[in-house]
């Protein structure tokens, strides 16, 4: 049930940074003037509100990875009290073992500070003890795409084209920034309680990728990665259209477009295979999977300037009201049944079966290692806006620093150097955690310089092999 939890995001550190502030003018007293102080998590989580493990009750195992576990939790402290949360812990002493990981640590959680959008899972706070890294995710309780295919087999039309046209807009929302996604497949699109969509898991995004800019890391899930990817001739945002197009073929045929016995003769399939359509799909069902299939990618739809607009075009969502589908005004084809915020029916019973427990950690990091994660605690805006009504205010008399730039603007790319915590990065690889792991998996795969990287996460197939869900 990786998902939700598979994320990682990046943010500014509004307590340990001098910069990384919030403006707010205190409530003007009946009889003196208006004073302007600093709202940060440092002032505003006196006492009760400085967010630790101690905030958090644990409820139940939803995942385990390599470098630690995802708990349902409940907030038993401070703001949002009794709230349900997920909380995703990583172990610092693995992950400081590989540079690339490192960076990805940090880097998906400064995405998801950076974009914030209805189909993109919400990261609250952010904090770390000595030797562990906690992420407080939004729960979300409807589990994974994938088990739901795993139940329909595949989609009627009108069901993959909700889903499809949510998904079209969470990724036209990262390429206005920037960021390519690089790994949509089921197991990485949650439902929330209300059947939405959500994205997750963002250890293979690129950052900085605008028009004319290319990258070439090989990376991914195989039966759904672009020609263009597995050639390593440079790729940009036209790859996340052809993993589209390859999620629509697999919801409604019960298997991605190119799938073989092993790894080399499914990547032979994607470069070289012609594209075969069942013949019950629509005649515009079936344009735009081949429109979304083009193996040159300056002929795939979307490879224009204009990117989802074109999609949003296409006959195939004809019905679709988009503005409608973005304030969720759209009723999801599938609810989850869930009795309460803490049901966990929809996930996988081998981890909900287990005691939670957060083991002690006192593994003991070089002053180096542990620069690599200064910086990261967060907390999301909407937490602080939260607390102003009642937070009780000692004016300062200094003068609030002023921004020039927004705090949302796309944070570049980072990556660990012995040198200092973070510099520039070349591209990323694997996402340094994931709850699911059956062996038998595909792999999502990074190379730099020929070079096969340790496969650190091998997303949920239960039940099937190769995609198959028939």
């Amino acid at each position: 049930m990786a998902g939700v939890f598979d994320i990682d995001l990046e943010t500014e550190d509004i307590s340990d940074a001098e910069d990384d502030v919030c403006d707010f003018t205190a409530p003007e007293p009946e009889n003196g003037p208006t004073e302007e102080v600093e709202l940060t998590s440092e002032s505003v989580n006196r006492d009760s509100e400085r967010v630790g493990p101690d905030c958090f009750e644990l409820l139940t195992v939803l995942g385990k990875g390599a470098y630690g576990k995802v708990f349902q939790v409940r907030k038993v402290q401070g703001a949002q009290i009794g709230k349900i949360f997920a909380m995703k812990v990583l172990k610092k002493a693995k992950i400081v073992c590989n540079a690339k990981d490192t960076a990805h640590t940090r880097a998906e959680r400064e995405i998801l500070e950076t974009v914030r959008h209805p189909f993109i899972v919400d990261l609250l706070y952010a904090f770390q003890t000595g030797g562990k890294l906690y992420l407080i995710l939004e729960c979300l309780s409807g589990g994974e795409l994938f088990m739901q295919l795993e139940k329909e087999g595949i989609f009627m039309e009108d069901t993959a084209c909700f889903y499809l046209g949510e998904i079209t807009l969470a990724l036209g929302h990262l390429h206005s920034n920037g960021i390519i996604y690089r790994d949509l497949k089921p197991e990485n699109i949650m439902l929330n309680h209300q059947g939405h969509i959500k994205l997750t898991d963002f250890g293979l995004c690129k950052e900085s990728i605008h028009d004319g800019t290319v990258t070439h890391t090989f990376c991914g899930t195989i039966e759904y990665m672009a020609p263009e990817i597995l050639t390593r001739l440079g790729h940009n945002r036209a790859v996340d259209w052809w993993s589209l197009g390859a999620l629509m073929y697999d919801m409604m045929t019960g298997s991605p477009p190119f799938t073989a016995e092993n790894r080399k003769k499914t990547i032979d399939k994607i470069l070289k295979c012609k594209l075969n359509l069942p013949p019950y799909l629509t005649i515009d069902a079936r344009d735009l999977i081949k429109k979304l299939l083009k193996k040159n990618p300056a002929q795939r739809l979307c490879s224009s300037q204009a990117d989802c607009a074109d999609i949003q075009k296409h006959p195939f969502f004809r019905h679709v009201n988009w503005d409608d589908l973005l304030n969720k005004r759209v009723e999801p084809p599938y609810k989850p049944q869930l009795h309460s915020d803490e049901d966990v029916s929809q996930f996988d019973t081998r981890f909900t079966r287990q005691t939670p427990v957060d083991s002690p950690d006192d593994t003991s990091l070089s002053h180096s290692s542990e620069l690599a994660f200064a910086g990261f605690t967060y907390v999301a805006p909407s937490v602080l806006e939260s607390l102003k009504e009642g937070f009780s205010f000692e004016p300062r008399t200094r003068p609030v620093r002023r921004h020039n730039s927004s705090p949302r603007t796309p944070i570049s790319p980072l990556k660990f150097s012995s040198a200092g915590p973070f510099k520039s990065s070349t591209d990323g690889e694997l996402d340094p955690f994931s709850p699911t792991s059956p062996p038998s998996a595909p792999v999502p795969v990074s190379l730099e310089n020929g070079a096969a990287s340790q496969p650190i996460r091998t997303p949920a197939r239960n039940k099937k092999q190769k995609g198959h869900r028939r």
